[in-house]
């Protein structure tokens, strides 16, 4: 079966096609706990927004840093940053903008936590239509969310 566009579409048997993407480098990993362990928040942050800058391709960094953000602002650009750079991930891996990304694959987690935060950061900000499209995207990404045990994003108050 061919789209409109010439581009190949595959069908699959058992529903839409899962995407699993690799777990982050183990770098990136201990840095994220390291920065994690820090008691100050300002410390914290600093150490997150650092390891950001060595790996701002990463949604799971971007996400952490989102966690720490000062404000619901703040919050939401780097929640954004993060959903955009998993997107990008997901697509080099071959995603096509439909199939499962489920949290049961611990690459997937930075991305589906920005989209997440993404969410959380659009209701404290007051923008309702992004946060019906996060809610939405996120079950059709994985049927089961919020995975048992997640512990929701939480937005500090500006």
């Amino acid at each position: 079966m061919t789209e409109a566009s010439g581009v190949p579409t595959h069908l699959h048997r058992g529903g839409p096609p899962e995407t699993a993407l690799d777990p982050e480098p183990e770098d990136l990993r201990a840095a994220l706990d390291a920065a994690a362990d820090r008691a100050d928040p300002e410390e914290r942050r600093a150490a997150l927004a650092a390891t950001v800058a060595r790996h701002p391709a990463s949604s799971a960094a971007w996400a952490a840093l989102g966690e720490a953000a000062r404000d619901p602002v703040e919050a939401y650009a780097c929640f954004r940053v993060g959903y955009h750079r998993g997107l990008d991930r997901l697509r080099r891996s071959g995603w096509r903008g439909s199939g499962y990304v489920r949290w049961q694959h611990p690459g997937n987690r930075g991305f589906l936590r920005s989209l997440d935060g993404l969410r959380a950061a659009a209701a404290a900000i007051g923008e309702t239509d992004e946060v019906h499209r996060c809610e939405d995207f996120l079950r059709q990404l994985d049927p089961s969310w919020p995975p048992p045990g997640y512990e929701p994003v939480r937005i500090p108050s500006g």
